[in-house]
């Protein structure tokens, strides 16, 4: 049996009515991770317990999903302390990263969170920190 010269025409006419599936909407999130440095885009020396020197930047990368065309802010906390560093992020995804410097009476557990708009936690980090 050949097929008719009606369903080679209607094939591609069915192909190309088919609606594109709606993109779906990703609500904004990140990943974190604290480490030593930070080296083509990606962490080095990754850990949640430092035992650094007086006067060591503690690096968190982040890869953040969904808030493209915004403002994140990084705030690094320890008790009634912060600290905080805001950025832009022009993209989804998009890596970004934020350092700290510690010193002398800097030790303890900190947490970093990564803020969105309207306050909006989009990723959190946990750390210790010893200085030695």
């Amino acid at each position: 049996m050949r097929p008719t010269p009606f369903a080679a025409l209607l094939l591609p006419a069915l192909l190309v009515a088919q609606p594109a599936p709606a993109p779906t909407a990703i609500r904004p999130h990140a990943e974190l991770k604290t480490g030593t440095a930070v080296e083509k885009l990606e962490i080095v020396g990754e850990t949640s317990d430092f035992k650094v020197a007086a006067g060591t930047r503690i690096y968190v990368w982040a890869k953040v999903m969904g808030a493209a065309d915004s403002t994140v802010t990084f705030v690094f906390s320890k008790g009634d302390r912060t600290s905080k560093q805001e950025l832009k992020v022009p993209r989804s995804p998009y890596r970004t990263h934020a350092y700290r410097t510690f010193r002398k009476g800097d030790e303890g557990e900190w947490t970093v969170k990564l803020m969105g708009d309207q306050e909006a936690v989009l990723g959190s980090a946990t750390f210790k920190v010893d200085i030695q």
